[in-house]
């Protein structure tokens, strides 16, 4: 497993686990839909990430909360590429990952700056293999299964984790072969995405088993239904629940976590760091 990324000439360091910003510039995503939507308050807050500790910040334009439908190429691309421009002449000194499934977003955030691809789809939809490929940039593929409409309606498996890993290597091949080489790939078992709460804590008890895969691997369980499951807590208040279940994919190999509380996440990483260095 690489322990350095190149983001498009911007260095993420993963020798020890980092914080993932998440900037949401939609109206309706399940957490923050709306807050960010103006460009203003959208840098803003990307700035703010950086000064709490994030060391690569995720723009996405389409929310894929379960529930949620699609949004047309022409506005997502109105969305988030404003943003990525006024960041990079800004000069953020973090890399910006573009959350998109679509090949021409892909495409115009990589031109605007962008470091990163973040891709619930892992590049399954028409285009978007090539189109990352061209890129020259790493690429997150996560599992989902479904479509974010419908996927959390009945979700089944007959063995979670091999299944995950299975479709996870696949995509992996498919990404090689298509001149991605492994160093640019880092995978994400998709948290929330067609997954019961079962699956869910399945997945995150054996986290370690992906490690086989040979890639960085990122973790999103940030105020996550699952978490409302356990505590009872509503969307607001499930931070400290986020901050346990994150720290638990560390402890298992993870090395990106994609949150929305960027202050509390790097802070419990520092004393997680710590006390493994002690440890050492």
């Amino acid at each position: 497993m690489g322990e350095v990324l190149d983001c498009g000439g911007k260095v993420l360091d993963l020798s020890r686990p980092v914080v993932m910003g998440i900037l949401n510039v939609t109206p309706d995503s399940f957490s923050d839909g709306g807050r960010y939507g103006d460009l203003g308050r959208a840098v803003v807050r990307a700035w703010e990430m950086v000064e709490e500790g994030a060391a690569i910040i995720d723009v996405g334009g389409e929310s894929t909360r379960p529930g949620a439908d699609p949004v047309e190429e022409e506005e997502e691309l109105r969305r988030v590429i404003p943003v990525i421009e006024r960041l990079v002449s800004e000069e953020i000194p973090v890399p910006l990952s573009i959350d998109t499934s679509k090949p021409a977003v892909m495409r115009a955030a990589a031109s605007a700056g962008a470091g990163m691809i973040n891709d619930v789809r892992a590049l399954r939809e028409p285009g978007a293999l090539e189109a990352a490929a061209e890129s020259g940039l790493p690429v997150c593929l996560m599992h989902m299964q479904g479509e974010p409409r419908s996927m959390q309606q009945a979700p089944v498996y007959e063995h979670v984790v091999a299944e995950v890993t299975a479709f996870l290597r696949e995509r992996i091949s498919v990404c090689i072969s298509a001149g991605i080489p492994p160093e640019r790939l880092v995978v994400d078992p998709g948290f929330g995405f067609g997954k019961t709460l079962r699956h869910n804590l399945t997945l995150l008890a054996r986290l370690d088993t992906f490690q086989v895969l040979g890639m960085p691997l990122l973790v999103g369980i940030s105020r996550k239904r699952m978490l409302g499951e356990l505590t009872g807590r509503e969307m607001e208040d499930r931070m400290p629940a986020g901050l346990a279940a994150h720290l638990l994919a560390v402890e298992r190999g993870a090395r990106i976590v994609r949150t929305h509380d960027v202050a509390p996440t790097a802070d419990a990483l520092k004393v997680w760091l710590a006390v493994r260095e002690i440890g050492d």
